[in-house]
């Protein structure tokens, strides 16, 4: 029997690299989440996120899927670690955080609309 304990303070996600999440993102069956605000979204974001604002994973959970991976990105990756943790608090597992935002994202060259 294991005496190691998770810390209570562990985050329920995994931080990734713009370049781990686009990999990820392209093997397929992932959930791709800008939770920026729509304006923000208009001005560019990561191929293939689709918004889901963070103040909307509480009021309708239902847009985060239950039944494959998620990775969250925001412009610079604090307010999608906020969403990964509503997404763990709402129940959801397999949970990634870009770091570095949309900003990282298109410094490393990758590919945006």
């Amino acid at each position: 029997m294991s005496t190691e304990r998770q810390s209570p303070h562990a985050e329920p996600f995994k931080r990734l690299t713009p370049q781990e999440a686009k990999a990820l993102v392209d093997r397929g069956d992932v959930a791709f989440i800008d939770v920026r605000e729509p304006h923000e979204y208009e001005r560019g974001h990561a191929r293939g996120a689709r918004l889901v604002p963070l103040n909307t994973i509480f009021t309708n959970p239902d847009q985060i899927p239950a039944d494959k991976p998620v990775v969250f990105i925001c412009q610079v990756g604090q307010r999608s670690a906020l969403a990964a943790e509503y997404a763990a608090a709402i129940g959801r597992k397999e949970l990634y955080n870009v770091e570095g935002g949309t900003d990282a994202w298109q410094a490393a060259g990758l590919p945006v609309e």
